[in-house]
């Protein structure tokens, strides 16, 4: 990865969230409670947080 990058961390439970919300998860490379990825700050990883912000939380923007 090269460019800026943000640190995103699972908060809350995908149990009984529609099954996008589940999907988007996934997506992001999260499946368990409190998970951190780091990811390429795009605006396609942008908009999945934003679709999903009481599962998520962006703990550090790098870069």
């Amino acid at each position: 990865m090269s460019g800026k990058t943000i640190i995103v961390r699972q908060i809350g439970s995908p149990i009984r969230r529609p099954a996008k919300q589940r999907q988007t998860l996934v997506g992001l490379g999260l499946n368990r409670m409190h998970r951190t990825r780091e990811l390429e700050d795009t605006p396609a990883v942008r908009g999945m947080v934003a679709k999903i912000p009481h599962l998520v939380e962006i703990v550090e923007e790098r870069g």
